[in-house]
């Protein structure tokens, strides 16, 4: 007869945590730890990031670049419309965006030209099946688990600009393909594709691969933006419709007139009791003179020295030391090379005119070979670097 201890039925007992979490860290069932631990692998030649800041203020990539990769896993893509357009330009630069989320924001989906079906009763739902189509893939490919479903389908889509890639076992389309400029934009409405339990069940890590492979081998940079994650949604989204499931008090509070409007008068009166409560009790504050401005008369000193010096050179290279230092800290560019090449990225990233520029790096190079500085080129310089600084 066989005797088992309590200890030992407790070591036996597995605990299947169900939190959907979509964090690449995470370990549990669906959680993204193998998806993003994989990309190493698929993008052997590329450098793989995690981020969260939001769209066109990466530090991991640049959208004045091409060749890079931008995967996005979430439940609710909700981009607002300055973002969305961050993302199109990023697209069309020659770049590629990635994107898995159940539901789309009104700019999204105004962007994309659909409509998605969200179903209401997803955790109900103990299965996922999803294929692949032919083309692009050679053969059509199906894959499933037992898990979550969590996903929704398009229900209405442009077939101008939409093409199909992957379709659930209902027939619906869940994969699409957008062609901008010189890059792409896929979306993919069924996230926990990519957790671990549905990578590791079966051959089902087949699914992902195939998925990545429509991102180039070559992409120099890939960077897998959790900003969605974290963004708060709005009570109200961009079409006007009021976002039930997502208000909270103060906004149940506000969508009320006459509630609002005591709350509100409430509000002002603490405020002016409070003022008045401070101005009866306040002393009396003693007249204090105005700092003295010991660095501008500092500064005035040492022109004055110059001035009387007639070494205009020399306060020229200073100047064009501040030139170079500031350039180097916000553009982030190299100064050691001062050509065309560099004049033409510091025209990029400025926006200020490239003739300009050339001209204020002219003069930089002249100064270098020891050239005297007159009192009207040292005006002229100044002016120049002036009208740099206020118009970038």
């Amino acid at each position: 007869m066989l005797i088992v201890s309590d200890s030992s039925e407790k070591r036996q007992r597995r605990y299947f945590n169900h939190r959907i979490s979509l964090r690449k860290e995470h370990k549990i069932p669906y959680g993204l730890y193998v998806a993003y631990h994989s990309l190493s692998r698929l993008f052997p030649f590329a450098s793989v990031y995690g981020s969260r800041q939001a769209p066109g203020r990466w530090d991991s990539i640049s959208a004045l670049e091409k060749n890079q990769a931008l995967i996005i896993i979430t439940d609710r893509f909700s981009p607002d419309e300055e973002e969305m357009k961050k993302l199109v330009d990023f697209a069309a630069a020659g770049n590629f965006i990635f994107i898995s989320a159940r539901s789309l924001s009104y700019s999204a989906e105004s962007v994309f030209h659909c409509s998605v079906f969200e179903k209401a009763d997803w955790w109900t739902e103990d299965s996922l099946n999803v294929q692949l189509e032919n083309p692009p893939f050679h053969l059509p490919l199906r894959f499933s688990y037992p898990g979550m479903q969590f996903s929704s389908f398009l229900e209405d889509y442009d077939t101008l600009i939409t093409g199909v890639m992957g379709k659930n076992d209902y027939n619906r389309a869940v994969f699409t393909h957008y062609r901008t400029g010189e890059g792409s934009i896929y979306l993919h409405l069924a996230p926990l594709a990519f957790s671990n339990y549905f990578l590791l069940h079966k051959e089902n890590v087949r699914y992902y691969e195939n998925v990545i492979s429509l991102i180039p081998r070559h992409v120099t940079s890939v960077v897998w933006d959790e900003y969605y994650m974290n963004k708060p949604l709005s009570v109200w989204n961009e079409s006007g419709e009021e976002n039930q499931k997502r208000r909270n008090w103060w906004s149940v509070m506000m969508s009320i007139p006459a509630l609002k409007a005591a709350l509100w008068t409430g509000i002002v009166t603490l405020l002016i009791y409070l003022l008045l409560g401070m101005r009866r009790k306040q002393r009396v504050i003693p007249v204090m003179e105005k700092p003295k401005n010991d660095s501008l008369d500092f500064v005035k000193t040492i022109g004055r020295l110059y001035f009387d010096k007639n070494d205009h050179a020399d306060l020229c290279i200073k100047m064009s030391t501040y030139f170079l230092e500031h350039v180097r800290s916000r553009y982030r560019l190299a100064t050691s090379n001062l050509n065309g090449e560099f004049v033409k990225a510091l025209h990029y990233k400025s926006g200020y005119p490239e003739q300009e520029l050339g001209q204020i790096i002219s003069f930089i190079q002249q100064l270098t070979a020891g050239r005297q500085v007159s009192d009207e080129q040292l005006a002229a310089y100044y002016k120049k670097l002036e009208s740099f600084y206020k118009n970038t």
